[in-house]
């Protein structure tokens, strides 16, 4: 993966005033705006192929499976019987492509309210979707996640929120408050579960804490996990809201039986036999949770720089 010739042409990542990460182009695939974001799909002479969103990497060739296996799998295993579920974002289609890793789901519904960057991800990032979106199990919605859950019945077994970080100007910044967890809550199953990537542990503590808190005025049981992911230089953060199930007590021995049964294969970085002990979040961590008392709402929403 590495290229030993010196980059002439550089994406600057800001993540604060005061910090940054710089990352070598070889070549841009893709460059424009659409009606929501700013959208880049280069290929970075450490990384690979990767998809930049405002400015931010959200998934690179090198290291995607990271995010995408641990925003799904700890959820879904931790679900006895995943039969529905509705995915909000993700237009790579690489977190659609974890769920469809369990044979129990029957039905994927993935809403993103962004045509064109779910058009350029299904022409440039074939290995990241892998084909995902003609499953038949699969149905897109393009459209706004919040208002898509309004409107339906509901009745899902698990939501997932692949959607990109509450950024003030972004299109995401509603889908971390009180009232969408509400409106979330409202439309799963009495054992439903809810998983939301959760921004960096490193460079947004306080908003990952904003959003866990937030949580949990919500639902009774959550619980949050990290994983370093190198494009990001940091501890990512995902964080499950269950109704019933508790993630923390799937024994080991369960979560192996539920992948194995489920037909699970290609995992890189999940791994079942470690399921309980993802959720042992370092002291410190845990001690700003404890500390913090923000609570993102609609009039008042959480953000990151």
């Amino acid at each position: 993966m590495y290229d030993s010739k010196p980059s002439t042409h550089w994406i600057i990542e800001w993540q604060s005033p005061y910090s940054a990460s710089m990352f070598g182009i070889k070549r841009i695939l893709f460059s424009g705006r659409t009606k929501y974001q700013e959208v880049i799909v280069a290929e970075l002479r450490e990384y690979g192929i990767s998809l930049i969103l405002d400015g931010k990497i959200q998934s690179s060739e090198r290291d995607e499976f990271i995010y995408h296996e641990m925003l799904v799998h700890p959820a879904l295993v931790t679900h006895p019987n995943p039969e529905r579920v509705l995915l909000i974002g993700g237009g790579e289609g690489a977190t659609l492509r974890e769920i469809l890793k369990h044979n129990t789901v029957k039905e994927v519904v993935m809403v993103d309210i962004d045509e064109e960057v779910v058009d350029i991800c299904k022409k440039y990032l074939e290995s990241f979707h892998r084909g995902s979106f003609n499953d038949p199990r699969a149905k897109l919605i393009i459209g706004d996640g919040r208002e898509f859950l309004k409107r339906e019945e509901g009745g899902w077994d698990v939501i997932v929120l692949d959607v990109t970080d509450p950024i003030e100007e972004g299109p995401s910044k509603l889908l971390y408050t009180k009232e969408f967890y509400e409106i979330a809550n409202s439309k799963l199953k009495e054992d439903g579960i809810l998983v939301t990537q959760s921004t960096s542990l490193t460079q947004n503590m306080d908003t990952f804490a904003t959003i866990f808190r937030t949580l949990g005025k919500v639902f009774p049981i959550v619980r949050a996990t990290s994983a370093f992911v190198p494009a990001y230089t940091a501890d990512w953060s995902f964080t499950i809201a269950s109704k019933e199930h508790d993630p923390q007590v799937v024994r080991s021995e369960e979560a192996e039986r539920r992948v194995n049964e489920r037909g699970i294969g290609d995992l890189k970085y999940y791994d079942p036999s470690f399921h309980p002990y993802y959720f042992h979040l370092p002291k410190f961590v845990r001690e700003y949770i404890n500390k913090s008392d923000k609570i993102a709402l609609d009039k008042a929403p959480a953000f990151i720089y």
